[in-house]
C-alpha cells in the first residue's frame, strides 16, 4: 500500500527539488501565488442572500457588531450566493463507514509531498529555525502542517469564501449533529472576515480559500487570522496568502498559544498487556491526555523506556484500519496541541508523520550531497553512488 521507490531515486528527486528551490530563493524572496495555477473558482450556484430577510438581518447584526458601514455589509452578504455542494460536504460521513488511518495516511505522505516538503524546507530554513526558536515549535511540526494543510502553498482552495461563511452561517444543515453551534460559529466567521476584508480595503468578492472558509497557506479561519496571525517578516503587514514568512510564524504562534510544550514528544508506541487490558477505560477520555505512565501501566499499556520516561498526562489515541486491527499510540500534550488545529487524531498523526518523514529526507539528502561520488551535472547535486546500511523507503 505504501509507496516504495529505490533509495537512490528518491534521493535523486529530493535533490533536484532541493536544487530548484535553492534557485527559486535566490531569485526571490516571496512565493507566486498559489491561486495563480489553482483551479477555477467554485462560485455559488443557488439564489443570492440578498432576498433573504435573515441574511439582511444578519448582516445589521454584524455591521453593529464590527461597526461597519450597515449598506455596505447587506450589500456584501447581499451578493453571497448559496452554495449546493457544502451540505455533503460538513456533515459527518454514516457511523457505517469504517475509518482507515493507513488510507488517510498514504493521502499524505506519498512521495511528491515530500520532496516539496524538503524543498520548502530547504528555502525556508532560516525562517523555521527563527520560528522554533521564538515559539519553541519544532521545523518538522511547521513544515508538517502547511505540507498537509495546502501542499506548501499549492493548493489554497476553490471557494468563494464570502459564499461559503454565508452559507454555512445561515444554511447549515440540520441534520448535522451540533448543527445549532456550528450555524453560530459560522456566523461569527463570517463577520471577521467581512471586518477584515473592510479594514484592509479589499473586496470580499476575491477571497478564495476551502468549502469552510479557511484562507491562506495555513488555511487560517478569519478568527485564527485575527488572533494568531504574525508579521513575521516585519514588513508591516500580515500576509498568509503570499508570505511564507508569516505563515511560518503563524503557526508557529497558534501552537504556542495552544500551550505547545517545547522539548516534549508528540507520542510514544505502545503495546499491551492482556491480562491487564482496561481498554474502555483507556478511550473514556478520547484523545485528551489524562493517564499518567504508572496509571497506563495498571490499565494494561506497555511503553518503550522512553515513554515509562515521560512526565506529563498521556492519552491512548486509536486509529480504526477499516476491516483490520486498529493502531494505538500514546499521545502527549503535544499530540493534542495538534488536534487543536484540526479536531482530529488522524489529522494530528498525519501532520506529525509528514514531518518527520520530510526531516529524514532532508537529513538524507544533506548527507548524500555531502559525501557524494558522483555529481549531477544538471543540477549540480551530488549523489552517492553507494547504498546507505539501511536501505529503507523514505516513506515507510
Amino acid at each position: 500500500m505504501n509507496r516504495r521507490l529505490p533509495t537512490l531515486l528518491l534521493l535523486a528527486l529530493l535533490c533536484t527539488a532541493l536544487a530548484s528551490a535553492q534557485a527559486s530563493a535566490q531569485k526571490k524572496p516571496r512565493v507566486k501565488r498559489a491561486q495563480d495555477s489553482a483551479p477555477q473558482l467554485i462560485e455559488g450556484s443557488g439564489p443570492a442572500y440578498a432576498a433573504r430577510p435573515e441574511a439582511m438581518a444578519l448582516a445589521d447584526e454584524i455591521a453593529q457588531q464590527h461597526g461597519l458601514d450597515p449598506r455596505w455589509v447587506r450589500r456584501t452578504v447581499g451578493k453571497a450566493r448559496h452554495v449546493p455542494q457544502l451540505a455533503k460536504l460538513v456533515v459527518p460521513p454514516p457511523v457505517s463507514t469504517p475509518r482507515n488511518w493507513q488510507q488517510y495516511r498514504s493521502r499524505f505522505l506519498e512521495v511528491e509531498r515530500v520532496q516539496a516538503g524538503v524543498a520548502f524546507w530547504q528555502t525556508h530554513e532560516a525562517l523555521l529555525q527563527r520560528a522554533a526558536s521564538t515559539y519553541g515549535v519544532p521545523p518538522e511540526i511547521i513544515v508538517g502542517i502547511i505540507g498537509v494543510e495546502t501542499f506548501y502553498g499549492r493548493h489554497l482552495g476553490r471557494y468563494r469564501v464570502l459564499d461559503t461563511l454565508t452559507t454555512l452561517a445561515l444554511d447549515f444543515p440540520a441534520e448535522h449533529p451540533r448543527a445549532a453551534a456550528r450555524a453560530a460559529f459560522f456566523r461569527s466567521e463570517l463577520g471577521e472576515f467581512l471586518k477584515q476584508r473592510h479594514q484592509a480595503g479589499l473586496d470580499p468578492m476575491k477571497a478564495r480559500g476551502s468549502y469552510a472558509g479557511a484562507m491562506g497557506i495555513p488555511q487560517f479561519m478569519p478568527s485564527s487570522w485575527a488572533r494568531y496571525a504574525v508579521d513575521f517578516d516585519e514588513d508591516g503587514r500580515i500576509d498568509l496568502l503570499d508570505s511564507p514568512a508569516d505563515a511560518i510564524g503563524s503557526v508557529a504562534h497558534y501552537f504556542k498559544s495552544f500551550n505547545w510544550k517545547p522539548g516534549m514528544p508528540t507520542h510514544y508506541p505502545v503495546d499491551f498487556d492482556y491480562s491487564r487490558l482496561d481498554m474502555e477505560t483507556l478511550l473514556a477520555p478520547d484523545i485528551k491526555p489524562t493517564f499518567g505512565v504508572d496509571q497506563f501501566a495498571a490499565k494494561g499499556v506497555v511503553l518503550d523506556p522512553a515513554g515509562r520516561r515521560h512526565e506529563g498526562p498521556l492519552a491512548l489515541v486509536e486509529l480504526q484500519n477499516g476491516d483490520y486491527s486498529p493502531s494505538y499510540v500514546a499521545g502527549t500534550e503535544n499530540f493534542y496541541a495538534v488536534t487543536r488545529y484540526n479536531w482530529s487524531s488522524y489529522y494530528a498523526l498525519a501532520v506529525i508523520e509528514l514531518g518527520q518523514a520530510v526531516a529524514r529526507a532532508r537529513t538524507s539528502v544533506q548527507g548524500v550531497q555531502t559525501q557524494a561520488s558522483t555529481t549531477d551535472s544538471n543540477t549540480g547535486c551530488s549523489v552517492s553512488i553507494q547504498r546507505s546500511a539501511s536501505d529503507s523507503p523514505i516513506c515507510r
